[in-house]
């Protein structure tokens, strides 16, 4: 059987942060509340950074270190996405020109809230074990941004944001998808998919979100005992515990998967509370870590989760993690894959904890001063020059060449490299 998931991975989670637990004073939120969150930072967009710088910046390592021939090898790009700018266009372009790659290729995007990312991993695998093309590669970006803007005329922030201003993030996960999984081998139809029509979480309006945070943490809940069950029931003679050496999980805020965590292992195991949280710090701990500092990037998260866990896992040998992402509205799936002492250090070459180490720290007047200039890159701008100078430091924080958005001129968007 033709072996098949991520040759190379790369996140790449903006140039600037803020952190949350300032934010959380800042805005008067109750504190021991926000400490259910489990979240130290999160990305912040600034004006000229969007969908496509994030998931450039993120897929532009992974493509220099091939070499000519591999790179024409890339037959397909998929985006995954809730945060397209342009109804028919597919944002697939834009990375498939700006990375330079072969013109004999398959562009797309995929919308299906938080679950995108996972969707467009799975048909990209699917593509390749269809062996249509041997060896065939195919690009996945998964990349999301929120923007939380301030109503015009006005001066106050909507309560309607409370706590999920802490956690809306920013950021992007690009993966390269072959028959040479060195990063992550996904277990060839070991999956549990399950989902049904429910108004927990949406975007009817292009730039904003609408909800109800109760029922979506009791859908999350739901779909991740009903997928993982699935997984069981079509693989057979899973264990819980024993099974996976690691849980990543989509991670809209820490304190959501540490619930669903405690219900699978209640469910499952009748296990108590001491033994739970043991497990959630050994088996979900290192999923966690770059989470809490990026924030959730919808479509990307599971695979930020991923990213996380092999990056700081204990990985002296082989390792099985099971994986789960669940997007509102709503699908999700359980599936799981083999890592390896390899896979860690092929992710750690592109030193995503230094990336996030450097970002720069935003004060909370120039944070709110961002959320009054997020009109100029709103959906459906037709023309606008970005400010380059908005916050002076943060443009070359992180010390390398970055793709930034320049203008848009008649709804097409410019980009220009800044060293």
């Amino acid at each position: 059987m033709t072996t098949v998931g991520i040759e190379a991975m790369n996140v790449f989670a903006g140039t600037s942060q803020v952190n949350v637990e300032k934010l959380a004073v800042h805005r008067g939120l109750d504190t021991a509340r926000f400490h259910n969150l489990l979240m130290k930072e999160k990305t912040v967009a600034l004006p000229y950074e969007d969908p496509v710088t994030f998931g450039v910046n993120a897929a532009k390592p992974i493509i220099d270190a091939l070499s000519p021939e591999e790179r024409d090898r890339i037959e397909l790009v998929i985006t995954g996405t809730e945060s397209a700018f342009d109804f028919g266009k597919s944002m697939s372009t834009y990375f498939h020109s700006l990375l330079g790659l072969n013109r004999n290729c398959r562009l797309f995007e995929i919308k299906n809230a938080c679950y995108s990312g996972v969707a467009a991993l799975q048909t990209a695998a699917n593509f390749i074990l269809a062996q249509t093309s041997p060896g065939a590669k195919a690009l996945v970006i998964a990349t999301d941004i929120t923007r939380f803007m301030v109503a015009e005329g006005g001066d106050a922030l909507s309560e309607d944001w409370s706590f999920a201003e802490p956690s809306g993030g920013a950021g992007a996960v690009a993966m390269l998808i072959s028959d040479n999984p060195h990063v992550f081998q996904i277990d060839v139809g070991a999956s549990g998919y399950y989902g049904h029509e429910v108004m927990d979480t949406c975007r009817p309006l292009p730039d904003s979100e609408a909800g109800n945070a109760e029922l979506s943490l009791l859908s999350y809940l739901d779909c991740c005992e009903n997928a993982f069950q699935e997984y069981s029931r079509r693989v057979g003679d899973v264990h819980f515990a024993d099974t996976f050496g690691y849980l990543a999980f989509h991670t809209p805020f820490g304190g959501m998967i540490k619930g669903a965590h405690r219900n699978l292992m209640r469910k499952f195991l009748k296990a108590r509370p001491a033994a739970i949280e043991e497990d959630f710090q050994r088996r979900m701990g290192p999923g966690l870590t770059y989470c809490q500092r990026v924030g959730n990037i919808m479509g990307a998260t599971t695979m930020l989760s991923l990213a996380s866990t092999i990056d700081n896992a204990d990985l002296t040998g082989p390792q099985r993690v099971g994986v789960f992402s669940y997007g509102s509205g709503c699908c999700s799936e359980f599936f799981s894959g083999v890592v390896r002492p390899d896979s860690q250090q092929r992710i750690r070459r592109f030193g995503i904890a230094d990336h996030l180490d450097k970002r720069y720290e935003l004060g909370m007047d120039e944070y709110d001063m961002l959320l009054r200039t997020n009109h100029a890159v709103k959906f459906g701008t037709r023309n606008t020059e970005l400010d380059p100078g908005i916050v002076p430091g943060a443009r070359t924080a992180l010390g390398r060449e970055l793709l930034f958005l320049k203008r848009i001129d008649e709804f097409h968007r410019e980009y220009e490299w800044v060293s």
